[in-house]
């Protein structure tokens, strides 16, 4: 099993408490990475599918749920999100859960992305949603990632209310333990992927969902001792005490569209 990063680990856990409070249904999925929310979401008992740009993404995750995709439990699709819907896929969803994919839409895509995530959800369904917070540091990783912005709380809240959404939950996460290790996160990212920089917005965008930058996003197995659950256990009880800093440096959301 991968070993994964603090930050991706306190985020992980954060969605698995929301979750529960739900019962399971039908998600969709925009920009599933490597796949760490997809397993949550399966082992909790939801069904569904999830969206990539990116064809060697999907085909990882391919590789990674085939038992799921067998059972016709999931099936991941590579394809553009924001591509007209297929007649079956509207209203089809219970979930709709975005992760790390917001940031990366300029703003009339992002506007559409609102439009089309209300056409896909059933009436009462609602999204869930992990955005980069505090603009305050924007750094090297956003430039390499081909990100448009950051986001704030009222940001948030304003993007709901200027596209007939409401917002049930708001949490900054991962406070304070990112902004402690951010230093040496530029450092690591600038020393490995500044190369980067050269690529276009949209290759950037699809390789921010595979990067491989070493005790940045993947770790040595042994370093499994201690980033678990388990021993991070403290730390989210902490990111849960700071949820409305401003500096927190990703934002949680749940949001519905308004009858």
């Amino acid at each position: 099993m991968a070993v994964l990063p603090p930050g991706t680990l306190l985020q992980l856990m954060y969605l698995r408490e929301r979750l529960k409070r739900i019962n399971p249904g039908r998600f969709v999925e925009i920009g599933p990475g490597s796949g760490e929310i997809t397993q949550l979401l399966l082992d909790l008992g939801w069904v569904g599918k999830s969206y990539d740009l990116e064809a060697v993404t999907v085909e990882r995750l391919q590789i990674r749920f085939a038992n799921e995709i067998r059972k016709g439990q999931y099936q991941p699709d590579n394809k553009d999100y924001l591509s007209q819907l297929k007649p079956s896929e509207s209203k089809s969803a219970d979930l709709l859960i975005s992760c790390m994919v917001m940031e990366h839409l300029d703003d009339a895509a992002e506007s559409s992305f609102m439009r089309q995530s209300s056409e896909i959800l059933k009436s009462d369904g609602m999204m869930i949603g992990f955005v980069p917070g505090s603009p305050a540091h924007w750094g090297i990783e956003d430039d390499i990632a081909g990100h448009c912005r950051r986001y704030t709380r009222d940001k948030i809240k304003g993007l709901m209310t200027n596209n007939n959404w409401r917002v049930d939950h708001l949490a900054g996460l991962t406070f304070p333990v990112s902004n402690f290790l951010l230093p040496v996160s530029n450092f690591l990212v600038h020393r490995s992927e500044k190369s980067k920089l050269s690529l276009s917005t949209i290759e950037r965008t699809k390789y921010s969902g595979r990067r491989n930058v070493k005790f940045k996003t993947h770790f040595p197995s042994l370093l499994g001792l201690i980033l678990n659950r388990r021993v991070l256990w403290p730390l989210h009880l902490l990111q849960k005490l700071f949820r409305n800093s401003d500096r927190a440096l990703v934002i949680y959301f749940e949001s519905r569209p308004n009858s």
